[in-house]
C-alpha cells in the first residue's frame, strides 16, 4: 500500500508540475492531485501495474534506504560573509551529504539563493523550474502563490503515510508544526514549519560606556530613553572627539517595523483581542495595527530632533553601512535581533567595539519601552512557525526529500550542525556546557547556530534541551557569558506569546506579499523622515496605497474568516 502511494505521488507531482510549467490556469492546485488520483483508479489492472510497477520497485526502503541513489538539491542561504565558508561546500554540508549517502542512500546537492533577496530568488527560480527540491523561505505567501498555479507539493498525505520513517521530524516538529498551515477544509499542507528552539525576538541595546562617561543611569523608561539620546546628541564632543560629527544617537534601518518593534509594541493597547491582532497581522512588522501610527510619531519628533540616523532609508537589506558605523563605534543605541551584537565572533558588534576602542567599550541590553500597564511588552517569536519548508513539483524525489529533513532534524545532526568538533568549533566546560569558540576555513559558521543548515530548528537545541539550556551564554565566541545571559532574560520578560489562528488559505493575500512589503517600508520610512507638521498627511497617504494595493482586501478578508470560523468571538480558546 505504501509503495502505491508514492507512485501516485509522484504521477500527481509531475501533472502539477506540467500545469505549473505550462498552463496560465490558476485554478487550486489542490485539485490537480486528486484528478491524477482517480484517473490512475479508472485504468484497467493491467494499466495500472504498468503505471506503478517501478516506481513501487524504486520507492521502496529497505532499513530507511533506498535500493538505488537517489539525487536531491537542496536551498541554502548565501549570506555573502566576508571570509565566511562556501555555503556549498564546507565541513558542514560534508557531514550531511555523508550521513544522507549512508543513512538513506540519497546523494545531496547544495543550491545557494542570496540571503537578502531570497524572495525574489527563489520567486525567479520557482518561475523558471529551476527551484531546489527542497525550498526554505520566510514568506508564506510566496508558497502560497505557488501552490494556487499548481507549483507546489501537497505534504498532507505523505508526511502522514511516511510518519513511521520520519521519526526525528515528528518527534521535533509534533503535530502543531507539521500540521501548523494545514487548510482546515481542504486538508492540504504546501508546507512545513519549521520550529524556534528560542522565542527570543527584539533587544534594546546601548553604549554602557558612554553613560559611564556622561553619569547617566540606565534608562528605565520611554522617556529616560529619550533624554539619554539628547544627551549623547549634545555631548558628541565628549563621547567622539573629532568624529562628533557622526554621532547617531540612536540608529535604524529602513526596516522600521522590525528596527523599532518593542518601541511598537509599547504603543499597542495591553488588552488588544485576538481577533483585532489577527485581522490587522498580516505584516510582522505590524504596520496596520491601530496603535502604530503614534509610535512612528514619537520616532518622526526624534528623527526631526537629530536624535537618529538621516540616512538610515537610504541603504536597503544586506548592506553593511548601518553595521560598519556601529562597529566604528558612532551609535548610541538601537533595537536589534536580541543577540545582534554577540553575532560573528571576532567580527561581532562588541568584539569590534574593544578591539578599536577599548576594553571598556560595550553595548548592554536594557528594557525601557514600558507600555500602559508599566509592562516591558515585547512581542516573542511562536514555539511554532519559523521558515516554511516546501517543494516544487518539479522535486521527483519527494520522500527522499522528506528523509532530509527527518536526517537533519536528529538531535546528534542538529549538535553537530550547531556545536561542530570539539577543539575546533567548540569547547566543554566543567559543567558540561558547550562554549563556542572562533572557527576558521570551512568550520565558519555563515550563520548564527548554523540555522541555515538546521532548517528545521531555530535556536540553541544541541539535540537536547538540557544542554541548550545550559550552553545558552556560552554560545558567541568572543562574547561576554554574562551579557548573553542578561540580554536573554530581558528578550524574555513582559514576552507576549503569538497564536496560531487556522482558518484556511487568505486568497487575497497570494500574489501581493512583496509588493505590500516594499509598500509597508515605504510608509515607515516616510513617515519617519517628514517633517513634524506632515507627518499625518504622509503617514495617511502612504497607508491609503497600502490598502488599497491589497491590505485592505487582506484585512477583510481576515474578518470575514474569523467570523466564519469564531463567530462573535474576539479571544481564542
Amino acid at each position: 500500500m505504501k509503495k502505491k502511494l508514492v507512485s501516485l505521488f509522484l504521477v500527481a507531482a509531475m501533472a502539477l508540475s506540467m500545469v505549473a510549467c505550462g498552463s496560465s490556469d490558476s485554478g487550486s492546485a489542490a485539485e490537480t492531485p486528486a484528478a491524477s488520483t482517480d484517473s490512475a483508479a479508472t485504468t484497467t489492472t493491467d494499466t495500472k501495474t504498468e503505471t506503478v510497477a517501478e516506481p513501487e520497485v524504486a520507492s521502496e526502503l529497505t532499513d530507511g534506504k533506498f535500493a538505488d541513489t537517489r539525487k536531491i538539491t537542496v536551498e541554502i542561504y548565501d549570506r555573502g560573509n566576508e571570509g565566511g565558508s562556501d555555503p556549498e561546500n564546507n565541513m558542514y554540508t560534508e557531514y550531511i551529504k555523508k550521513g544522507m549517502l549512508e543513512e538513506h542512500n540519497v546523494e545531496v546537492t547544495f543550491k545557494k539563493v542570496p540571503r537578502w533577496t531570497e524572495v525574489d530568488d527563489i520567486n525567479n527560480l520557482l518561475a523558471a523550474g529551476e527551484a531546489p527540491d527542497i525550498c526554505v523561505t520566510y514568506s508564506y505567501p510566496t508558497v502560497l502563490t505557488y501552490a494556487q498555479m499548481g507549483g507546489v507539493i501537497d505534504l498532507s498525505e505523505m508526511v502522514d503515510t511516511y510518519k513511521s520513517d520520519l521519526p526525528n521530524l515528528w518527534n521535533w516538529l509534533g503535530e502543531q508544526n507539521i500540521y501548523w498551515d494545514k487548510d482546515p477544509k481542504t486538508g492540504t499542507i504546501w508546507a512545513l514549519e519549521g520550529r524556534r528552539a528560542e522565542q527570543q525576538r527584539i533587544n534594546t541595546f546601548v553604549r554602557k560606556d558612554w553613560l559611564d562617561k556622561l553619569g547617566l543611569a540606565v534608562p528605565k523608561t520611554t522617556q529616560e530613553f529619550e533624554d539619554m539620546l539628547i544627551a549623547f546628541r549634545d555631548n558628541a564632543d565628549t563621547l567622539l572627539g573629532k568624529d562628533a560629527s557622526k554621532m547617531v544617537p540612536f540608529s535604524v534601518s529602513y526596516d522600521i517595523g522590525w528596527r523599532a518593534a518593542n518601541i511598537i509594541t509599547s504603543f499597542m493597547d495591553p488588552a488588544i483581542s485576538d481577533k483585532e491582532f489577527y485581522i490587522n497581522g498580516f505584516d510582522d512588522r505590524m504596520v496596520t495595527q491601530t496603535s502604530t501610527k503614534d509610535a512612528v510619531k514619537l520616532l518622526n519628533k526624534w528623527y526631526n530632533a537629530d536624535l537618529m540616523w538621516k540616512d538610515f532609508a537610504l541603504y536597503g537589506s544586506g548592506d553593511t553601512t548601518e553595521d560598519d558605523m556601529i562597529k566604528a563605534g558612532y551609535v548610541g543605541a538601537f533595537q536589534h535581533n536580541w543577540d545582534y551584537i554577540f553575532r560573528n565572533g571576532e567580527d561581532g558588534i562588541n568584539a569590534n567595539l574593544k578591539r578599536n576602542i577599548g576594553e571598556d567599550a560595550e553595548f548592554i541590553a536594557i528594557d525601557c519601552f514600558e507600555n500602559s500597564n508599566g509592562k516591558y511588552a515585547k512581542w516573542l517569536y511562536s514555539r511554532a512557525g519559523d521558515r516554511k519548508l516546501f517543494f516544487p513539483t518539479t522535486n521527483t524525489e519527494p520522500l527522499a526529500s522528506l528523509l532530509y529533513l527527518d536526517f537533519i532534524s536528529k538531535p546528534e545532526t542538529v549538535k553537530y550542525l550547531q556545536a561542530g568538533d570539539e577543539g575546533v568549533t567548540h569547547e566543554v566546560l566543567d559543567s558540561g556546557a558547550i562554549q563556542i569558540i572562533a572557527a576558521e576555513g570551512d568550520a565558519i559558521q555563515n550563520s548564527g547556530k548554523n540555522i541555515d543548515y538546521t532548517i528545521t530548528c531555530n535556536g540553541t537545541n544541541f539535540g537536547d534541551e538540557t544542554l541548550a539550556a545550559l550552553s545558552l551564554a556560552y554560545g558567541y565566541a568572543e562574547a561576554d557569558p554574562e551579557l548573553v545571559d542578561q540580554a536573554n532574560k530581558i528578550a524574555m520578560s513582559d514576552g507576549l506569546d503569538p497564536k496560531n489562528v487556522n482558518v484556511g488559505v487568505i486568497e487575497a493575500e497570494a500574489g501581493v506579499g512583496d509588493t505590500l512589503s516594499a509598500k509597508r517600508d515605504q510608509i515607515y520610512d516616510n513617515a519617519v523622515v517628514a517633517s513634524e507638521a506632515d507627518f499625518d498627511t504622509t503617514w495617511d497617504s502612504y497607508m491609503a496605497d497600502y490598502l488599497s494595493s491589497g491590505g485592505q482586501a487582506i484585512m477583510d478578508e481576515r474578518a470575514a474568516k474569523w467570523a466564519e470560523y469564531f463567530g462573535d468571538a474576539d479571544m481564542l480558546p
